[in-house]
């Protein structure tokens, strides 16, 4: 279930969840001290920097920022029981500053006996109390209605000037969002594969929920999906 390689315990090939590309030893730790190194680049990232991550998996983020930074103040949270209970076993019972919890959500593609969120949803996490969002391949798969609750909460949870980042597909002269397109570059398989929104009309719902884009990178991460950095502005209430 776990191995040890380069001084890091990492998911077994058997029980990694994040497909093919990964089943590479080499490639997961490279991928993993590329999303460590991400956090120092672009956020700054310290020992002292507090850390919520959306979509943890099996501790890629969490392994990356071991390798590169260091113990931290570290939540992961994901849809996915093994994973968590990965997670605890092999980083939290080694690294305790380092805690992770199961949230059981209702998602068509990942969790179809989850609890549907609305607008009351709340992430049991304080106000405040985190410096960096990191969500990496997870807005990509979601309904727009469920981005819109997550970013709101991001904005109560984010310090004054804390900092957002996730990935999607995205694309110019196209509908404002498509489930699952025809003929593109991905094949399509199962509900909420790919989630495309339109540039502009992505853009403007970051700026309604009160986020300002520091950096927006093209199609240069998995699958051709869309990295981007997010700066919090102002907080906002009754949206």
């Amino acid at each position: 279930m776990s191995v040890s390689i380069d001084k890091s315990i990492i998911p077994s090939r058997t029980a990694s969840v994040y497909g093919p590309k990964f089943n590479d030893y080499k490639l997961y730790l490279d991928s993993a001290d590329k999303e460590g190194k991400r956090l120092v680049e672009h956020f700054q990232c310290n020992v002292k920097s507090r850390v919520l991550d959306i979509g943890c998996g099996m501790g890629r983020l969490p392994i990356g920022i071991l390798r590169n930074i260091g113990e931290i103040d570290y939540t992961g949270i994901d849809v996915d029981h093994f994973s968590i209970y990965w997670c605890k076993r092999f980083i939290t019972k080694h690294h305790p500053s380092f805690k992770f919890h199961h949230l059981s959500v209702y998602n068509e593609r990942y969790n179809e006996n989850g609890i549907k969120i609305d607008a009351k949803f709340r992430f049991d996490v304080a106000d405040s109390s985190k410096d960096v969002i990191y969500l990496f391949s997870v807005f990509s798969h979601t309904t727009e209605e469920d981005m819109r609750i997550y970013l709101k909460e991001f904005q109560r949870i984010l310090n004054k000037k804390g900092s957002l980042f996730f990935t999607t597909f995205v694309e110019e002269n196209v509908p404002d969002i498509t489930f699952n397109p025809e003929n593109y570059s991905l094949k399509c398989s199962g509900p909420l594969h790919i989630v495309r929104y339109n540039k502009d009309y992505l853009f403007l719902i970051i700026e309604e929920m009160g986020f300002t884009i520091v950096n927006f990178m093209h199609a240069v991460e998995v699958d051709g999906q869309s990295g981007i950095y997010l700066r919090k502005i102002k907080t906002r209430t009754g949206i």
